[in-house]
């Protein structure tokens, strides 16, 4: 009697264990992490993954676990994987990293992906783009416009695949803007769009003609005003204050180098661009100077920056700090919501402050409050 009885409590012993196994399990956040960990941008899947690594390390929570999967640059990989996710039992993922990739997601029912991609054109329905996209940065220079009373903006965008992104942003930001030009970024073609935006040829010929008709006078002073004139390339100014310029890299140093020479000098007119996640090369192009941008929080980026070196002796990518945010802002909604609906945690109005800075979500998206930074003189300032 004694030993079946023993055998009764061990067996209701077991019984219970497994049920807070189970229910241990169940109570688990689970997020899946689609990134490239094949292929050219392989370096970057992994610098994502050890971000949140030390998002998880930081956190501190046995209720909370992320499951890596590679996507490759390809969309049909990429379903693969989130497939073999959602069997895991993820509801919600990071990832993945290129537009491209989102290409067959919407197939998958009851998952949400929280993309890095920075599009927000044509998403599919469960994907909510999280990168620091047009609206976001248009906002920040809308602000910077209103405060220096600047009148009249041009825009200025490269004739590429995001032209339809930046129409959109315009619109929704309620930016004004004088005039929106979009270009080839051929050198040649370049240039002669920004002279024809310049009114380039006009105001030389003005010049000329105002050298003539000195020379052709009788002026007392007629030797000194044409030592003036002969100083400058062009005579009156262009139709704005500003411009704004969508785009990066070598391609924005031309455009820049364009508007010098149709004598558009940034230090009498203001040259604003997207953000350039602090392009060091930026600081060595004085002539070009200054540049206005919006931008993430480097002070933070720093810090992070530090933090992942000592944790891995690497630097890590941009989008690093991007999915080190993710992870937190995720763990944070499900703290306040059902994570069984899983809709609701990007529907709701809800502000979060990470390391790249203050998230807005409303309604499936993500917007940045960005810095806005000026180089001048060598140097990266933050305006605010």
């Amino acid at each position: 009697m004694f030993k079946f009885f023993k055998i009764l409590v061990l067996l209701l012993l077991n019984f219970l264990c497994l049920v807070s196994i189970v229910q241990s399990s169940e109570n688990k956040i689970r997020i899946g992490l689609l990134v490239p960990l094949t292929g050219e941008n392989s370096e970057m899947g992994y610098q994502i993954v050890k971000s949140t690594r030390i998002a998880l390390k930081e956190i501190n929570s046995n209720n909370l676990e992320i499951y890596p999967r590679d996507t490759g640059s390809d969309p049909n990989k990429t379903l693969r994987s989130a497939l073999e996710l959602k069997n895991l039992g993820a509801k919600i993922i990071i990832g993945p990293v290129f537009y491209k990739n989102l290409q067959y997601l919407e197939e998958i029912q009851d998952l949400i992906f929280v993309s890095l991609t920075n599009k927000t054109i044509n998403l599919p329905k469960n994907v909510i783009s999280s990168g620091v996209n047009a609206s976001s940065q248009l906002n920040t220079i809308k602000k910077f416009i209103e405060l220096n009373n600047i009148e009249k903006t041009i825009f200025l965008t490269p004739k590429l695949d995001y032209e339809n992104e930046i129409k959109k942003a315009i619109k929704k930001s309620k930016i004004n803007i004088h005039k929106h030009y979009l270009y080839d970024k051929e050198p040649t073609k370049l240039t002669a769009q920004i002279e024809k935006i310049t009114n380039y040829k006009i105001r030389k010929q003005n010049l000329l003609d105002e050298i003539r008709r000195v020379e052709d006078s009788n002026l007392a002073d007629k030797e000194n005003q044409l030592e003036k004139l002969k100083k400058r390339y062009t005579l009156g100014n262009v139709n704005f204050d500003s411009v704004i310029i969508s785009d990066f890299d070598e391609s924005l140093k031309s455009v820049i180098t364009s508007l010098l020479y149709t004598d558009v000098s940034p230090q009498k007119k203001f040259i604003i661009t997207f953000n350039q996640w602090f392009d060091k090369s930026l600081l060595r192009e004085n002539a070009i100077q200054p540049i206005y941008y919006p931008s993430i929080n480097k002070k933070n980026l720093e810090d992070f920056e530090k933090k992942f070196f000592q944790e891995f002796e690497e630097y890590p990518n941009y989008l690093s700090l991007l999915s080190y945010d993710l992870v937190g802002l995720i763990y944070y909604l499900s703290l306040r919501n059902e994570f069984d609906d899983i809709e609701k945690l990007f529907k709701k109005k809800n502000s979060f402050k990470g390391k790249i800075g203050i998230f807005n979500i409303k309604d499936n998206k993500i917007n940045h409050q960005l810095n806005l930074y000026q180089v001048q003189d060598g140097k990266l300032k933050e305006i605010f």
